[in-house]
């Protein structure tokens, strides 16, 4: 018998009201992503990667559909259970970094353990055991406002990785890099997916990031276009250029 898919997406829609009118950015979308996969999600802007990330790392809920992540159900968890689920399964990466500017590299990567029954002894291991995977800790005592921009997303991954959660998920993580940064991180998110076996789901407007990704899904209006392999990748990697010198 196969191995459960980590993610199950069965029909799957969000819905926003705007003004008098529904938006609807995600359309009865079914996906399954297998424990280790490195996906990425491409399409233009309005299409559903967001969405769909936020729905995986349950930080929204479906309009409509089936969800299922790391064996749970999350579509029928409340706001304050998938807050709990999400603390323990799921690390975000943001494009921004979303890192906290009063506090150090250490106390930024230390946030996500202070929800957790752990004392202060086995908090520094696993903060310290982040920032060496990362290669910041050298730099665990500085503020983002020292750092550079590629350091700074190397905290932030230290921090979506600091409670070992299986599936990792990144919002254009290399958005707001140099090329030189980019390759960095894109490179130690490879290391983190095939010597971790960290499940990786990315979204990304590059398709040189995209590259990296085992598994290349394009979304278009809240729903995935078909076709795979080299042809599906080639046409995927076109449609992103054309968007990106548009």
């Amino acid at each position: 018998m196969s191995e459960q898919p980590i993610i199950a997406c069965r029909r799957l829609s969000k819905s926003y009201r705007k003004g008098g009118g529904v938006i609807t950015p995600l359309h009865a979308l079914d996906l399954d992503v297998r424990r280790g996969e490195f996906v990425a999600l491409m399409g233009p802007s309005g299409s559903g990667k967001t969405t769909l990330l936020n729905l995986i790392a349950g930080i929204d809920r479906p309009t409509e559909g089936e969800l299922v992540v790391a064996g749970a159900d999350i579509a029928r968890f409340s706001r304050a259970r998938l807050a709990d689920w999400r603390s323990v399964n799921v690390g975000y990466v943001f494009q921004l970094y979303n890192l906290v500017p009063v506090l150090t590299a250490y106390e930024n990567v230390e946030l996500p353990l202070l929800l957790r029954p752990l004392g202060r002894r086995e908090r520094h291991t696993r903060v310290q055991a982040a920032l060496s995977l990362v290669g910041i800790a050298d730099r665990h005592d500085h503020y983002p406002r020292q750092l550079s921009g590629g350091q700074e997303q190397r905290v932030a991954i230290a921090r979506a990785i600091v409670t070992d959660p299986a599936i990792l998920v990144a919002d254009e993580p290399t958005g707001d890099l140099d090329a030189d940064s980019a390759t960095e991180i894109m490179r130690l998110l490879t290391r983190l997916n095939q010597e971790l076996g960290k499940t990786l789901v990315m979204v990304t407007h590059d398709a040189g990031c995209a590259s990296y990704a085992r598994t290349r899904l394009f979304l278009e209006k809240g729903v995935l276009v078909p076709g795979e392999g080299a042809r599906g990748t080639a046409r995927v990697a076109a449609r992103v250029a054309q968007e990106v010198h548009a």
